[in-house]
């Protein structure tokens, strides 16, 4: 009984975290598009690094969120096939954040 409610509630919080980042990531592109779209339309010039540099950041914040998924997932169902996709997520995670930030800090010198 307690362990049902237990998983149930995980996983309603999967869904919730999953949908948070979906958003978030979904936000962040269209934003980034609406903001060339309107300087383009608007002849003025702009900075494309700024707007790399804020897309960049809602991903990894997004990503973030799906590391969140992934550890509730593994909390309601601890395989060890469910902790080596944990590992391998939160490692692809984390190399993307490393390169996502080193291009960044590139942005930042043009």
């Amino acid at each position: 009984m307690v362990q049902g409610l237990f998983n149930t509630f995980l996983q309603i919080f999967e869904w919730v975290f999953e949908a948070i980042g979906t958003i978030i990531i979904i936000y962040g592109g269209l934003r980034a598009v609406a903001q060339i779209i309107l300087q383009e339309i608007s002849k003025r010039s702009y900075n494309l690094g700024d707007i790399r540099k804020e897309l960049t950041n809602k991903i990894l914040f997004g990503l973030e969120f799906y590391i969140v998924v992934a550890v509730f997932g593994t909390m309601r169902d601890p395989s060890m096939q469910d902790l080596s996709i944990l590992g391998i997520i939160v490692l692809i995670r984390t190399v993307l954040g490393y390169f996502l930030n080193k291009e960044i800090k590139e942005y930042r010198f043009d």
